[in-house]
């Protein structure tokens, strides 16, 4: 069976959007998928090394979720798929691919590599290799975020964290601790699963006797919310109603985006376990397509001012390859640097 699960349906004519949010949104996801495509290439020729995890296909998630939160104030806290999350939090290309390269000029120091991706400036809390590491530390975000206006009287402490993870982490213990938690004290805090329906190579509806995720929310008395994750409005409207929540104090939401990655688990996956037929159920769905038709539809933008968006994001990304290159390896002396927090 190739799709188990009906997408959720979504009118599209009833969402306000202007010429320049589309375009917006739109760069987004393609510097998202621009930059992962590269990523493969730098990969292939041997610029990058260990385990590289890309996120072609799933770009509406990452787009829809983090660009309805505010940029350099509210939280991000990604997976080991977490190049494009950073991209949507506003790291800049060139600090990110300079960390692939695992220069001195990444956004990590060159100590992150793609599975560590971290920037303070950009509020991005982490990239984890571990499934649910990253759980309990969105949440101690949040929890401080309401500590600072509950407990310490500072009322401009509203900020939201997003916390993504993927469906094989649903049925970690971090997942149901941590949501119970939030539920009791009402953190300002998206769960935020990317269901892609494999978790490396384990099928979905195979690991888990309750297959429709945000059902779960349930349980600890919490919004869930089940959305199409490859139609970037249906995401960023259930995201704009959730931070909205979470910020006027109503407690966390679960989001479950069914979405699909076009490539295998790893650059190492040759990616044989998925059939044919399914990847090209998925592969019609693309979300980038989908946006960029609706753009055109509803004369927002002409097809000339996607290309060249295309044409600048592809510029961008040229240069993000050159900065890296060109950036130094980390000083062997500065082995040590980093491993404690360091005085300002």
């Amino acid at each position: 069976m190739v799709a188990e699960r009906i997408l959720p349906e979504f009118n599209t004519a009833s969402i306000s959007m202007s010429k320049e949010k589309g375009l917006l949104l739109y760069e987004d996801m393609v510097l998202g998928r621009l930059f992962e495509d590269k990523c493969a290439e730098m990969y292939y020729r041997g610029k990058m090394f260990g385990f590289v995890h890309l996120y072609n296909g799933q770009e509406a998630v990452s787009t829809g979720i983090i660009r309805a939160m505010r940029r350099d104030q509210d939280y991000v806290c990604s997976t080991y798929r977490d190049h494009v999350h950073a991209l949507s939090a506003g790291v800049p290309a060139k600090e990110v691919m300079a960390e692939l390269f695992g220069k001195a000029t990444g956004c990590s120091k060159g100590r992150g590599g793609s599975m560590h991706l971290f920037s303070e400036p950009h509020k991005l809390l982490g990239g984890f290799a571990f499934i649910g590491e990253g759980i309990p530390v969105a949440m101690g975000a949040a929890f401080q975020s309401k500590y600072r206006r509950d407990a310490l009287g500072d009322t401009s402490s509203d900020s939201v964290t997003a916390c993504f993870f993927g469906d094989g982490t649903s049925n970690n213990g971090q997942f149901f601790e941590c949501l119970n938690m939030a539920a009791l004290w009402k953190l300002p805090i998206l769960f935020v699963v990317e269901n892609n329906k494999w978790a490396i190579g384990m099928a979905h509806e195979r690991a888990t006797s309750q297959p429709e995720i945000y059902k779960k929310a349930e349980v600890f008395n919490m919004v869930g919310v089940e959305v199409d994750g490859m139609d970037l409005l249906a995401v960023h409207s259930v995201a704009e109603e959730a931070v909205a929540r979470a910020r006027a104090g109503e407690g966390p939401t679960l989001i479950e985006a069914l979405t699909y990655r076009f490539r295998g688990h790893s650059l190492a996956d040759p990616d044989e376990l998925r059939s044919p037929d399914e990847k090209q159920f998925w592969g019609a769905r693309d979300p980038i397509q989908k946006f960029a038709a609706y753009l055109t539809e509803y004369n927002l933008v002409s097809s000339e001012e996607l290309k060249e968006v295309d044409k600048k994001v592809q510029a961008i990304i040229d240069e993000a390859v050159k900065f890296a290159e060109s950036s130094p390896e980390p000083d062997p002396s500065e082995l040590y640097r980093f491993v404690f927090a360091e005085d300002e």
